[in-house]
């Protein structure tokens, strides 16, 4: 079984900047793909980065370029860079895992709200 625990959420103004953790245990985390997703409310949950286990990289329209997904095996831990944050990225973000066609793991979110 593989826990994930989320940290790094706040609140921020526009334009500033938020690094997420993903923090993984019970897991060969360098075998996870990771994945961040997020909630709005009134929306539906949505996919922003993704990264797998050899290192590729994959970002919403909506984030690429402000985002940066990374991990590091050696501390168990992905993270999600996140810079010039708007309002529209106010939500609660979650971590994703998953062994290759397993099932998906989520951890328990983070808020994250940006204030204009």
């Amino acid at each position: 079984q593989v826990q994930l625990v989320e940290s790094g959420g706040g609140l921020m103004q526009a334009g500033g900047s938020l690094r997420l953790l993903c923090s993984a245990s019970g897991s060969t985390f360098s075998l996870l793909t990771i994945a961040w997703h997020r909630h709005a409310p009134g929306n539906q949950r949505a996919l922003v980065a993704v990264v797998t286990r050899v290192g590729t990289t994959t970002y919403s329209d909506s984030v690429k370029g402000r985002f940066t997904i990374s991990r590091d095996n050696a501390k168990n831990t992905a993270y999600l860079q996140m810079s010039s944050l708007q309002p529209e990225d106010t939500a609660v973000y979650y971590c994703q895992a998953q062994y290759t066609l397993q099932p998906k793991w989520w951890g328990q979110g983070t808020q994250v709200t940006v204030s204009s």
